[in-house]
């Protein structure tokens, strides 16, 4: 009898172990704020189902050939450091939700990050110890905070490509700190060619693929023009066996949001929340249902939902408008 009933309870837990990791990842990419947070700015979190916040520090470089960042300081808004970081997680984990922790870096007048590149040897040398202390500080506060991810690095296609040896190495150094699982958020045209996945347990893409041209595309037309890229994102999917992590996804409330999803210049033009919200069930129709696939964070949540977003806003946050609504429908499935 006693056989019968630890057989049973090993059999009720591996049942509740393969539902916990077939559970998919529905997250937010959460901005920091000049602020600490509170449960007032975790509830609308919460209603939007999500299980996961991406928490994002930032280290800041004045030049794409300039070779030392900047973090960690009292210039910076205060969820933008360590301090704040560790503020955020450890309301959001009270609240029962789970933390990728995301450093990015952030090039003055808003240069791409892709494109950061040095000229010489020794500036080779310098961005890369520079960027050990960075990203160890945050791998660090990450293992303190039992984070349940970490995110090596955002969007740094240039850094990665001419410098393969030394990220091979920093993916051991970071492992010696923090024992959790490893991402890196390879922007859509960059992760083809990614040197270090097998390193890694996820991978990750920031996942603004065009997919068509059209001013206010169906879901029909949003999941046509997934096909190509999806074909890709499996080949190196099955190439790596590692699961796919959308580090980043998201539309605009804009006319043809699906033509350049990466583009944030377009301020002035037509706000489309028809657009944004069959963007997002399509990208949920094609992934959300792979066991392959791992999850993803949309991009982008603002703290004070209250004055956030709304039906005259064209820019990428869901939050007051109908985008919002269909997130929370598709994060509780």
């Amino acid at each position: 009898m006693k056989t019968k009933n630890f057989l049973l309870s090993l059999l009720i837990s591996l049942c509740f172990s393969c539902k916990s990791q077939t559970k998919k990842i529905n997250g937010v990419s959460f901005v920091a704020s000049r602020d600490t947070i509170h449960k007032v700015h975790i509830k609308p979190v919460l209603k939007a189902q999500s299980n996961y916040v991406a928490l994002m520090p930032f280290g800041f470089i004045r030049k794409l050939a300039t070779p030392k960042i900047i973090y960690n300081t009292n210039r910076q808004w205060f969820g933008e450091t360590k301090n704040g970081l560790l503020q955020y997680a450890k309301k959001f984990q009270k609240e029962g939700i789970k933390i990728m922790v995301k450093p990015h870096i952030w090039v003055y007048h808003g240069e791409f990050t892709g494109n950061i590149k040095m000229t010489s040897e020794k500036n080779w040398t310098i961005l890369e110890n520079s960027y050990l202390e960075f990203i160890l500080t945050y791998a660090k506060a990450a293992e303190n905070l039992q984070a349940d991810i970490l995110c090596i690095g955002t969007e740094l296609e240039q850094f990665v490509m001419n410098r393969p040896v030394y990220w091979q190495k920093l993916i051991k150094e970071i492992r010696k700190v923090y024992k959790g699982k490893l991402t890196y958020a390879a922007n859509w045209d960059e992760f083809k060619r990614v040197p270090f996945w097998s390193a890694l347990d996820y991978i990750g893409i920031d996942a603004y693929f065009p997919l068509t041209d059209k001013k206010t595309p169906s879901v029909a037309d949003f999941e046509a023009g997934w096909k190509p890229h999806k074909n890709e994102i499996k080949q190196v999917q099955k190439q790596f066996k590692k699961p796919i992590l959308f580090t980043e996804f998201g539309y605009r409330s804009i006319d043809f949001s699906g033509k350049e999803p990466w583009n944030s210049n377009r301020v002035t033009e037509n706000v489309n929340l028809e657009a944004q919200v069959n963007g997002l069930q399509a990208i949920h129709n094609q992934f959300w249902k792979e066991e392959w696939f791992a999850g993803g964070f949309v991009w982008k949540w603002f703290h004070s939902h209250d004055r956030v977003g709304g039906e005259k806003n064209n820019r990428f946050t869901p939050q007051n408008k109908p985008a919002e609504e269909l997130l929370r429908k598709l994060y509780a499935q």
